[in-house]
C-alpha cells in the first residue's frame, strides 16, 4: 500500500527537532510534521506537545518528487464545533468580505441600516503587515536616535 495525500494514518514519533518531529510510518517510511502543523494554537516549544515514542495520528499533506513526506497532526484531528477557517467552503474572499467590519443591510422597508458583525473577525494579513511595518519603523527610529546620540552625530538646519 503506497501513501496517498489526504490519507490519515498512525505513526510513532522517532525524533524531535526545533522545527518539527519525525514520524515513523508503515512500510518503513518516515515523514516530517512541521512545528506549525502540530496544533491549532501557536506552538513555541514542540516538547510541550510531543515526546519520542508517542503514537500519533497524522494526515499526509504532501509528498515531494524526492519522496519526502510532509505530515500534519492538526489536520488529522476533527475541528472543534463552531471553528471557522477563512477560505474554507466560502471561496477565497478577502477578509473584509468575510463578515468583519460594518455592513449595510437592506431592511424590508427598502431603507439601509447598519448591522454589527455577529462575532469579531480575525485580523487580516494586511492588518498584521501594517502593524509590523509601524512597529519596525518605530524600532528603527529608536535605533537611529540611540546611534546618533552615541556617535555625537546631529542634524543641522
Amino acid at each position: 500500500m503506497e501513501l496517498a495525500v489526504g490519507e490519515i494514518i498512525s505513526g510513532k514519533v522517532t525524533g524531535i527537532t526545533k522545527f518539527g518531529a519525525f514520524v515513523s510510518l508503515p512500510q518503513g517510511k518516515t515523514g516530517l510534521v512541521h512545528i506549525s502543523e502540530v496544533d491549532q494554537a501557536y506552538v513555541s516549544d514542540i516538547h510541550d506537545h510531543l515526546s519520542e515514542g508517542q503514537e500519533v495520528k497524522v494526515k499526509v499533506i504532501a509528498i515531494d518528487d524526492s519522496g519526502r513526506v510532509n505530515l500534519s497532526i492538526k489536520k488529522a484531528q476533527p475541528r472543534p464545533a463552531g471553528e471557522h477557517r477563512p477560505g474554507n467552503r466560502s471561496g477565497n474572499r478577502s477578509p473584509a468580505r468575510q463578515g468583519g467590519g460594518k455592513r449595510f443591510q437592506r431592511s424590508s422597508g427598502g431603507s439601509f441600516s447598519a448591522r454589527q458583525p455577529a462575532r469579531k473577525a480575525p485580523v487580516s494579513f494586511e492588518d498584521k503587515l501594517k502593524h509590523f511595518m509601524q512597529d519596525s519603523e518605530s524600532r528603527m527610529a529608536d535605533i537611529r536616535h540611540n546611534r546618533d546620540k552615541k556617535t555625537g552625530a546631529r542634524r543641522r538646519k
